[in-house]
């Protein structure tokens, strides 16, 4: 089955428009492992705009299913992940000014930057992931770089589903098979919802992980926390 990782940088983005603790970053963490999330997402940016390198740190305590930790791979990042050991290191291109995630690493301009990075997270006995677009090259210099899984930026996906399902999922089918052939591990995130996730998982063969938390926090809103994370879990469940 697809693992559900819950990003709950929205919950800290809420908490820190106000001060305080409320709501708590920790404890929600802690809720979305007990109401079935199998993994934590978070990441920390230089301007702790949202999770802060404080909550990295108390979540490293109390995160019992897989803890995710994504983020540009600068000197901060890997003293994050050195000294945490999550169980996953994912690595996205955008620097510290971006917004959001907008678009995969070139994995072959970048291959000997990215090398020497993933060696040294891998030498730590965590997981490496690269953030990439889906392209066969991309993934390839993925698998020559040394990772171990690559994560596909969906928003591209997202943005054509409603449009043309097919046509919208046929690069993510090609680079999944791809990164299944050369042994590479196959993560997705970036705009997935109730709307587009079952076609997603029903479609691309081999997806181990998502990653979501804009959406689902939108969603938990309207529904409680508890009973969306159940309703993205059925979206990936097997039938």
């Amino acid at each position: 089955m697809t693992k559900l990782s819950v990003n709950i940088n929205k919950i800290a983005t809420l908490r820190n428009a106000r001060g305080g603790n409320n709501p708590n970053v920790v404890q929600t963490a802690i809720d979305c492992e007990r109401f079935g999330a199998q993994g934590i997402t978070v990441h920390p940016r230089p301007d702790e705009r949202h999770i802060t390198y404080k909550d990295v740190m108390e979540l490293k305590d109390v995160v019992t299913t897989e803890f995710n930790i994504e983020g540009y791979p600068d000197d901060r990042f890997m003293e994050i992940i050195e000294k945490v050991r999550p169980a996953q290191a994912t690595l996205v291109p955008d620097g510290p000014d971006v917004l959001t995630s907008c678009a995969g690493w070139d994995t072959v301009t970048n291959e000997s930057k990215l090398s020497d990075i993933i060696k040294t997270i891998n030498e730590w006995g965590v997981r490496t992931s690269v953030f990439v677009d889906p392209d066969i090259k991309m993934v390839e210099g993925a698998s020559k770089i040394g990772a171990h899984r690559i994560e596909l930026y969906t928003e591209p996906y997202a943005s054509g589903f409603s449009e043309d399902k097919v046509k919208a999922t046929a690069s993510y089918v090609a680079a999944a098979k791809r990164a299944k052939e050369i042994g590479l591990g196959l993560n997705a995130g970036h705009d997935l919802d109730l709307n587009n996730l079952k076609y997603l998982k029903e479609n691309i063969p081999y997806l181990d992980e998502v990653s979501i938390g804009h959406a689902l926090i939108c969603d938990a809103l309207y529904y409680g926390l508890e009973n969306t994370i159940q309703m993205y879990l059925r979206q990936l469940q097997e039938h």
